[in-house]
């Protein structure tokens, strides 16, 4: 395998590649509750050869007060003792959801220390259209010694940005839907108030992506970060419903070199249910 290891790899280049030593596959799909989807039965039933299933949505720290909180150094460790990750493996990680839960994958990873990992382009839906090898059943792991990993970085907490209001020094945007931003009424995913932390600007997830469902080139990453009234030279917080589409924001900012940029881990669904917290709604 080349000594280049893109942040976001090909269909082609996956099929190319698998079986190498020291690369392993990571299904990190993970879908919003209303759907219905189960990720675990549907790895079972269809994924790529030798991928083994990350189980993205049980990677959830439940000591901590944020609403699905990143994991702990400690127990993102032991899930990847449990899969054979080693430190120095290279990892690709894909998802057949809505939310391109990869993102979310990437960034836990990543945050925690774990350099190696890129997204396959367009995930399971693209490699499926295409025709491209899959299997059932589960693959078996190899379990490895549990190593030890930093705490996460590159993330904000509820004090962090309130400590920013009125004076920010990280411009905060969000991943959701332009009407749940800047509406009324009931947020339809999460429930409680649609509305946004003052101040925010708005870049919806799925803007970053072309029909097919691949990224969009980095030139049409710009423009749809500056269209959405975002100053690259300048540090980025994003935030969503609950941290999984905001990460999507952050490898789409990675892949245009924009890693001066972090993660509100909590997002609205912290922000939201605190009466002390101040919050806009309707127009900006």
């Amino acid at each position: 395998m080349s000594d280049t290891f893109h942040s976001l790899v090909s269909t082609q280049w996956l099929e190319d590649h698998l079986g190498t030593p020291g690369l392993l596959v990571l299904d990190a799909s993970r879908h919003l509750p209303q759907t219905g989807r189960d990720p675990s039965a549907e790895y079972k039933s269809s994924h790529v050869p030798g991928a083994l299933f990350l189980d993205l949505e049980s990677l959830v720290d439940t000591t901590s007060d944020v609403p699905q909180a990143l994991p702990s150094p400690t127990q993102l460790a032991q899930r990847l003792a449990e899969l054979g990750v080693d430190p120095n493996d290279r990892i690709v990680l894909y998802d057949d959801s809505a939310v391109k839960s990869s993102a979310r994958a990437w960034f836990t990873l990543v945050a925690h220390g774990i350099e190696a990992v890129a997204i396959l382009d367009g995930g399971l839906a693209k490699w499926r259209e295409e025709e491209r090898p899959l299997e059932g059943g589960a693959t078996e792991p190899t379990t490895v010694e549990c190593c030890t990993l930093p705490v996460a970085d590159r993330v904000r907490t509820k004090a962090d940005l309130l400590a920013q209001l009125g004076a920010p020094t990280e411009q905060i945007l969000d991943a959701r839907s332009a009407d749940r931003v800047f509406g009324t009424g009931t947020d339809p995913v999460h429930g409680g108030d649609n509305g946004r932390i003052p101040g925010t600007l708005n870049l919806p997830f799925g803007a970053v992506f072309k029909p097919d469902g691949t990224y969009k080139d980095a030139d049409e990453l710009r423009q749809a970060f500056a269209n959405a009234g975002v100053d690259l030279s300048r540090p980025v917080v994003t935030t969503c419903g609950s941290g999984l589409t905001a990460s999507v924001l952050l490898f789409a900012l990675h892949l245009i070199g924009h890693d001066n940029s972090a993660l509100y881990d909590g997002s609205w669904m912290e922000w939201s249910a605190d009466p002390d917290t101040p919050k806009e709604q309707g127009p900006a």
